[in-house]
């Protein structure tokens, strides 16, 4: 595990040479361990998780993990170095990177199948992933978190619907949680475009399937976990609205009691407060929230 560098390489020679590194003082890096997992979805498609923890976690099947996927536009995941989330990994908490169908990690039919009419495949990979974790005793069976934004958030959203008790906290970002209404709305600003991503849902076969997994459309009583949402007032993306209405109905439904928080930040869009300080405290909440939940 290494923060971001700058290198000079001379093609002549092959001799590597580091010209500017983020500087991490008072950090051990080697204190850190990062393993390529593979876990097995459903229909035996083996999908790959990064798995970062302190060396001094145990692997016994006691620590809580926090579980991070996107799985959508064919956007690769790298494991990037977090300051923040050093925070998580010295007191025991074991990182989890999901890559899903629907990301570009494993090329182009990778993405394909997790798009459109394959678009489930994206949450049972992420749900496979956890599976793996509490199976091979990376993580407590009841101590998993999972965490995403956007596209990300959706797919938080459509876990914890289809499996809500497999979680014990979850963080959703900005998250685009009615697909449905909002695919449905040609005068949004995206939503033309975005029907090669998601499909149209204003006919078959793109209504049943999208109303299947589409979170506000599935959120129904049940035990959720502790759950934190997160929304933009400005945000042009996913409408604030979304994840309000969202969190009402989950309000409204649940059988059990867990924190069920919405923080909108009434000058942002939909990448958060700009300004170092403002992230920071943002992500200091978040962190906190799966801390004292998870």
């Amino acid at each position: 595990m290494q923060p971001p560098r700058v290198i000079d390489v001379h093609v002549g020679t092959g001799e590597i040479t580091v010209v500017k590194q983020t500087p991490t003082p008072n950090v051990d890096l080697d204190r850190y361990v990062s393993v390529r997992h593979w876990a097995t979805a459903a229909d035996g498609t083996r999908v790959p998780v990064d798995v970062v923890r302190h060396a001094d976690t145990p692997f016994d099947g006691s620590a809580p993990a926090c579980v991070y996927a996107y799985g959508s536009y064919e956007i690769s995941m790298p494991v990037w170095f977090s300051v923040a989330r050093l925070s998580l990994l010295d007191r025991g908490v074991v990182w989890a990177l999901v890559h899903p169908r629907g990301g570009g990690e494993l090329g182009r039919s990778w993405y394909y199948d997790g798009r459109l009419l394959q678009k489930r495949n994206t949450f049972t990979d992420t749900l496979a992933a956890c599976e793996h974790l509490a199976a091979n005793g990376i993580a407590a069976r009841d101590r998993v978190a999972i965490r995403g934004g956007s596209a990300g958030g959706l797919l938080v959203g459509a876990c914890i619907t289809m499996e809500p008790e497999r979680f014990r906290s979850a963080v959703a970002e900005v998250p685009f949680v009615d697909v449905t209404s909002t695919m449905s709305d040609p005068t949004l600003p995206l939503t033309v475009t975005e029907w090669e991503e998601w499909g149209d849902p204003r006919s078959e076969p793109f209504a049943s399937y999208i109303a299947g997994y589409s979170p506000y459309d599935n959120t129904g009583p049940a035990r959720y976990p502790a759950l934190m949402i997160t929304a933009g007032l400005n945000d042009p993306r996913v409408g604030v609205h979304e994840p309000a209405k969202w969190i009402a109905r989950l309000r409204e439904v649940r059988t059990n009691d867990a924190p069920l928080v919405l923080r909108t930040s009434m000058g942002a869009g939909h990448a958060g407060q700009t300004g170092r300080y403002a992230e920071w405290r943002d992500e200091a909440q978040i962190l906190a929230f799966l801390l004292v939940t998870t």
